[in-house]
C-alpha cells in the first residue's frame, strides 16, 4: 500500500471505532435509565427484580392507608384486583392520592416484599387513567376469569 492510501485506512478504521465507542456509551446510559413498569400481579409472581429500580401500578386498596404520627412516612396497598403489594413511602403525596384511585409509584423492592417508593405520581383528573395501571388492570381481571 501507499502511505496516503494506508493514511486513509486508519482514518476510516479511527473513526469506525469511534462511532462504535459512543454508540456504546450512548446504550449503556440508556439502559441505566430505563425504568420497567410491574403490575402487583408480576411483583407477587417475582418477575419484578430484586435491586433495581422499577413503577409499579394499580388501585390504592380503600381503607389500607396508614399514615405515621411523627413523620411523613406512609404505608399503603397497591393491587390490580388480583395481588396486593405493600407500598411503604416517605414524603408529602401528591394532592390527587386517595384511596379507590390510580398511582404509579417509582421505587424498587425490599427484601421483605414491600415496595419502597421513592416518588408517588397520582392521576391528573377523575377520568384519566395510566395506561400501564389500565393494562395492568385488564390482564388481571382477565386471568381472574379464566
Amino acid at each position: 500500500m501507499r502511505p496516503r492510501r494506508r493514511q486513509r485506512v486508519v482514518l476510516v478504521g479511527l473513526l469506525l471505532a469511534g462511532v462504535i465507542l459512543a454508540a456504546t456509551l450512548a446504550l449503556l446510559a440508556l439502559r441505566e435509565n430505563i425504568n420497567l413498569f410491574f403490575s402487583p400481579t408480576q411483583v407477587a409472581t417475582g418477575e419484578a427484580p430484586q435491586n433495581t429500580p422499577f413503577r409499579l401500578g394499580g388501585m390504592v386498596v380503600a381503607g389500607s392507608v396508614q399514615r405515621a404520627a411523627e413523620d411523613l412516612s406512609i404505608r399503603f396497598d397497591l393491587t390490580d384486583t388480583a395481588h396486593t403489594v405493600t407500598v411503604a413511602y416517605t414524603g408529602i403525596l401528591p394532592d390527587l392520592f386517595s384511596e379507590g384511585q390510580g398511582i404509579v409509584a417509582q421505587g424498587s423492592l425490599g427484601e421483605d416484599g414491600t415496595f419502597v417508593a421513592s416518588q408517588v405520581l397520582a392521576k391528573h383528573d377523575e377520568n384519566y387513567m395510566p395506561p400501564e395501571v389500565d393494562e395492568a388492570l385488564q390482564k388481571a381481571q382477565a386471568m381472574g376469569l379464566q
